[in-house]
């Protein structure tokens, strides 16, 4: 009888420990920790690396050009080289999976925005508009709508493909010495346009941050006009363009604004 009772007190005891480890296995395996989770966490360099970025980042720069219109030519019927001044501002796109860029990669698939450009240009050719003898000045006013992805986009160097759409305004005034200005011609025409852009960032500087703002552009392409201005003069905008000078990134500009707030109010805290 005592050895019944000692045998029923080793069940009883096994059974007991078997559902206390049980339930303990269960705890820890099922039931939430109080670790703070991977968002809450503070994140470590190799994290911070393929953060995703902002969905839109503000970029605007100047644009000047250097276009060879079809009308525009020498005494030996060379195209000659017209200044086209404008401005571009839009907005860059990030890559859809920021984690498969490599470290130091900018992280940007395309921008897209708009650019206005103006021409003012005199033109000594006779007959070029129909009843005009004298020099003409022209004047043209274009807004156009871009999209730009990018081809390759890495550390300090990026190649992009231009695309253009856009709306033209001109105005053609005779110039007479003997007589007042005149104007002759006015129209609307639509030029597009296509180009390969190439661009490289100075390096940064730690003790001299703005260097990395500035850098070097390459641009060249065609623009063609789905709509002439004055279709029964000689007039035509069409022609190669090409642009070489120096580059802003206001991207960075921005960057590093953010940054600077952010260790500021750290330091605050």
């Amino acid at each position: 009888m005592k050895c019944l009772w000692q045998l029923l007190l080793l069940v009883g005891l096994w059974v007991s420990t078997t559902s206390v480890a049980f339930s303990q296995a269960k705890i820890n395996v099922n039931e939430p920790t109080k670790l703070a989770s991977a968002q809450d966490a503070a994140p470590d360099s190799a994290k911070a690396k393929v953060a995703s970025p902002k969905a839109l980042t503000f970029t605007a720069s100047t644009d000047q050009r250097f276009f060879f219109f079809n009308d525009t030519r020498n005494d030996n019927g060379r195209r000659v080289p017209v200044s086209v001044y404008g401005i571009r501002a839009g907005f860059l796109f990030p890559v859809r999976h920021p984690d498969q860029v490599e470290p130091g990669g900018r992280r940007a698939a395309f921008k897209t925005g708009v650019g206005f450009y103006f021409v003012n240009q005199t033109l000594d050719r006779p007959g070029l508009l129909p009843g005009t003898s004298d020099a003409i000045e022209r004047h043209l006013r274009i807004v156009t709508a871009y999209f730009e992805p990018y081809l390759f986009r890495k550390k300090a160097i990026e190649v992009s493909l231009p695309l253009e759409l856009g709306y033209g305004h001109s105005r053609y005034v005779e110039v007479n010495n003997q007589t007042a200005e005149s104007e002759v011609a006015r129209g609307i025409f639509i030029p597009a346009g296509v180009g390969l852009s190439g661009s490289y960032q100075f390096p940064s500087v730690r003790w001299f941050r703005p260097l990395h703002w500035f850098g070097v552009n390459l641009l060249t392409g065609y623009r063609f006009i789905l709509k002439k201005d004055v279709p029964e003069s000689q007039v035509n905008y069409s022609g190669f363009y090409i642009s070489v000078g120096p580059s802003f990134f206001l991207e960075n500009l921005t960057y590093d604004i953010g940054q600077w707030r952010k260790n500021r109010k750290k330091k605050r805290q």
